[in-house]
């Protein structure tokens, strides 16, 4: 879509980017977009400035108050700055920053330095490319009061972004995140911002740290006799040219496993994903070299974690013998009951003991936690949600596992995001525990769905980029509120749930009541064969998501096909209807 004549406010915002005190570098390119009439861009570019979503402040990279660049990043970062010396009067502020290996990841890294130290802030910042986790365990490790990771996460080779952290290791939430922006709106002039480093307030972090993590992790392992029988496990994995080359191998060798085979293809750290069209465990084309490399090897398990090595994704042998793709709920489903089942087994399950998961993540998760007696929490989407619950519970109770559907989880309480990290080595560990046993990673997740029912899940994401999309992702929120289905897939919606109005309404009964999480722009439509259908509005990328969650009995391994089709086309049916 094309924008033939160009909004005077918006023409305005971008007019001020032509002068001084913007470098001439910035001033030469938006007076480009202005000579070649670029007026979608120029729209795009400068219709709103950017904000802190799920994820922190996440865009495309070039000029404009909506565009990741050089004064956008020294803006959040000089609002950041000003809060927390707000926050901790008299007191040295301390502040870890990591970035992945993205497109001017490394010098906007710099940039963030330069801004905290001018700002007398002492400033902690990896010397290379680190993963997310490591940020969020520096920041814990070191005592910070805050963090900041310079990563678009699993988003196109354009974006890039940047994750703001607090003094637990986990990424802004209320009221800290609205009170940045806050003071972030607050600066209107770009001379407010100390561009001007102050180096001996920077300090280079290195190796010792990794051996702090390193170490850290080892010490998570459940069962290293497993390990022991099973070190030339045959392993595949893939970085997709991110962080994870830099600890995952290290982790498993820590561990013990001796047989890794990483993906020659794309070991390489490289912002422009060459191998790739989005870098996304979740995608089968990000997955597909390091399947190739599986089958060549007869590899027992696949895994390639995201760029900035939060999220993991993984395949394993299905029954016919071919390598198939794990989905995030399948994953978190085996990681959760192996967790519980192994700490049963070794009789170190604690009455305090819990789990976590997100609104649109798997039901199969609280089934199984109720298996083994173990509490487990719903949060809004976004582990950022998770890592609050934790830090909430002060101690108060055990942490051992949690996730959310797209491909992000945590074991242990070492940091307050998901780690692809440590997950990446319990997907291992759990590969070599059924091994032990003549099982696939796909047998287990059969013998869960056999125990529990077969859950199917399915998820829709529609892109819409720009101001319109923007605007159209919340015209099809609204008219989901206002004229809600009454039936998906033929089947009657019995209650729909509003996280945005904190309430729950039964269409048979009537009845209303108050749903205990924050506010959230989300819409959930449960059936009355308990079908869970969710809209939501991405908060990191220009998307809206819609979520299908479907169950039936599975009274034998023998009728998992057949089943697995008759879900299948219950969810194209009610997809059909909502997306």
């Amino acid at each position: 879509m094309t924008t033939p004549h160009l909004d005077p406010a918006i023409k305005t915002s971008a007019e001020v980017w032509l002068r001084g005190p913007y470098d001439d570098e910035t001033i030469r390119s938006v007076k480009q977009l202005f000579d070649t009439e670029q007026h979608t861009e120029l729209t795009d570019s400068f219709y709103k400035d950017l904000e802190f979503g799920t994820g922190g402040l996440r865009g495309i990279m070039g000029v404009g108050t909506n565009r990741m660049n050089k004064y956008t990043i020294g803006r959040a970062t000089q609002g950041l700055a000003n809060y927390l010396l707000k926050t901790y009067p008299g007191k040295q502020v301390k502040v870890a920053i990591s970035y992945d290996s993205r497109n001017n990841s490394q010098a906007f890294a710099r940039l963030v330095a330069n801004v905290f130290s001018a700002n007398g802030i002492k400033v902690y910042l990896f010397a290379e490319l680190r993963p997310t986790p490591h940020l969020s365990f520096a920041v814990r490790h070191l005592e910070c009061q805050a963090g900041v990771m310079l990563t678009a996460s699993h988003n196109p080779k354009e974006y890039n972004g940047y994750k703001a952290y607090w003094n637990d290791g986990g990424q802004l939430v209320p009221p800290h995140d609205k009170n940045v922006i806050k003071e972030v709106y607050a600066i209107q002039d770009p001379d407010k911002i100390h561009f001007g480093p102050v180096e001996e307030n920077i300090t280079l972090l290195g190796k010792e740290l990794d051996d702090a993590y390193l170490d850290a992790v080892s010490k998570l392992v459940i069962r290293p006799e497993v390990v022991a029988r099973q070190h030339d496990l045959k392993i595949v994995f893939s970085p997709i040219h991110g962080t994870g080359i830099t600890l995952v191998p290290p982790t498993l060798a820590r561990w013990g496993f001796t047989n890794v085979h990483v993906v020659e293809e794309q070991a390489t750290p490289d912002g422009n994903f060459p191998t790739v069209v989005y870098p996304n465990p979740e995608e089968e084309d990000a997955m597909s070299l390091a399947v190739k490399t599986g089958q060549r090897i007869d590899a027992d398990v696949i895994f390639a974690t995201d760029p900035d090595a939060d999220r993991v994704g993984a395949a394993a042998k299905n029954a016919s013998g071919e390598y198939q793709l794990l989905n995030g709920n399948q994953i978190g489903s085996l990681l959760v009951d192996y967790v519980l089942s192994s700490k049963k087994e070794q009789g170190d399950l604690r009455p305090d003991d819990y789990v976590v998961k997100t609104i649109v993540t798997t039901s199969l998760i609280a089934d199984i936690a109720n298996r083994y007696g173990v509490t487990y929490y719903d949060t809004l989407t976004g582990f950022k949600y998770i890592g609050e619950l934790i830090t909430g519970k002060n101690g108060n109770g055990r942490f051992l596992v949690g996730g959310e559907e797209s491909y992000g989880y945590l074991v242990g309480e070492l940091v307050r995001d998901k780690d692809a990290v440590v997950s990446a080595v319990f997907i291992a560990e759990m590969t070599a525990y059924y091994k032990d046993q003549g099982k696939t990673l796909f047998d287990a997740l059969i013998d869960l769905y056999v125990q529990h029912g077969y859950y199917k899940e399915k998820l829709i994401s529609l892109t819409k980029q720009g101001k319109a999309g923007a605007e159209e992702i919340k015209a099809m929120m609204e008219r989901l509120r206002s004229n809600p289905p009454q039936t998906l897939g033929g089947i009657d919606v019995a209650e729909i749930k509003d996280y945005a109005t904190s309430e729950s309404y039964n269409l048979k009964t009537g009845k209303r009541a108050v749903i205990n999480l924050p506010k959230s722009d989300v819409l959930q439509f449960i059936t009355v064969d308990g079908d869970v259908i969710s809209a939501r509005p991405s908060g990191t990328e220009p998307k809206i998501k819609f979520y299908c969650s479907v169950k039936q009995p599975l009274a034998d391994r023998a009728d998992f096909e057949r089943v697995s089709r008759e879900l299948e086309d219950r969810v194209d049916r009610i997809m059909k209807d909502i997306a």
